[in-house]
């Protein structure tokens, strides 16, 4: 501390002793007259040891060290990076209930329509393709069924980033497991798998409301899973902003006895009544079938022509005119 105040006595002194005094000159003892104090209040603090005042090698090391941080996941697909502060799902729950009190933007509007149900001939899904950012359509043409295997599917609803994320690190297990113990995964096993992982990034941001769905010893299987850790088998499930008018179609014309041409219809007017109801829903209607040889895709009609089509139909059934 001594040292560092005589080095700004000598440095201020000898400055002061110049007779010229142009604007450069000023403009110089300033400059040095700032650099001076710096240094003398870092070595006061005992900063010139590293830290806020470290050297370009420890600048280095704090951006090798952030990069590692930020990019574990390329050696472990089951690691991420969480919120950069203490107790992040503590916190991010402590922001969440403030709301717009805490200035901060926490929940972020999703708008999607994805369904499935099982009945005799397997399982149906059927989707929407519109992906969208608050009031902003960002496309129209997404595909929201992840083709894990030839016998197991997956729906996507809430953060795109997410649900692709650990989709595919699911489809990675899979085949592992497939790999390693000479069999197909069943379809629960794969859901307890996804449920497991994402419970443990609880309340630290995901957003994740999933729909897993294959045939296996078991016979047809549909599981739904979020981003709290949920893993709920069921008959019938629909996901999204516009699952509220795809469950006022599936509950009047759901049946186990469906043929398959009635399930994929079925599916397919859910989701179209969805996307014309729901602003957040619309673009290609995708209707996926799985049947004990595997999946297959049986259409992927935009939801304009479906929306002529259904009303043709309606108009011929009751004799009206366009």
């Amino acid at each position: 501390m001594l040292l560092s105040k005589k080095i700004l006595f000598v440095i201020i002194a000898s400055h002061t002793q110049k007779k010229q005094k142009s604007p450069q000159n000023i403009q110089e003892f300033s400059s040095v007259k700032s650099t001076a104090i710096i240094m003398a209040l870092a070595d006061v603090c005992g900063l010139s040891q590293g830290g806020f005042m470290g050297d370009a090698t420890m600048g280095n090391d704090l951006f090798h060290r952030d990069i590692t941080l930020n990019t574990q996941n390329l050696q472990n697909n089951m690691s991420l990076a969480v919120p950069p502060f203490q107790d992040p799902a503590l916190n991010l729950a402590k922001l969440q209930a403030a709301g717009e009190s805490s200035g901060i933007k926490m929940d972020f509007d999703h708008g999607t329509t994805t369904l499935g149900f099982r009945f005799q001939g397997g399982v149906i899904l059927a989707v929407d393709s519109r992906a969208t950012g608050g009031q902003f359509i960002g496309s129209q043409t997404m595909k929201k069924i992840v083709e894990i295997n030839d016998y197991l599917l997956g729906t996507l609803a809430g953060g795109a980033a997410d649900c692709v994320y650990w989709d595919r690190v699911l489809a990675k297990e899979c085949r592992i497991y497939e790999l390693r113990n000479k069999e197909r995964i069943s379809v629960a096993a794969a859901s307890k798998i996804m449920s497991n992982i994402v419970y443990y990034y609880k309340g630290m941001g995901l957003s994740m409301g999933m729909m897993l769905a294959g045939y296996d010893k078991r016979g047809p299987q549909l599981y739904y899973i979020d981003s709290e850790g949920t893993r709920t088998p069921g008959k019938v499930f629909s996901v999204g902003s516009g699952s509220i008018y795809a469950y006022g179609v599936l509950d009047s014309g759901y049946r186990w006895d469906l043929t398959d041409e009635e399930a994929q219809d079925l599916g397919r007017r859910a989701i179209y009544h969805a996307t014309h109801r729901d602003a957040y829903s619309g673009g290609i209607v995708r209707v996926y079938h799985i049947k004990p040889s595997g999946w297959v895709n049986i259409s992927n009609q935009d939801c304009m022509d479906l929306h002529f089509q259904f009303k043709e139909e309606k108009n011929k059934k009751f004799g009206e005119t366009a």
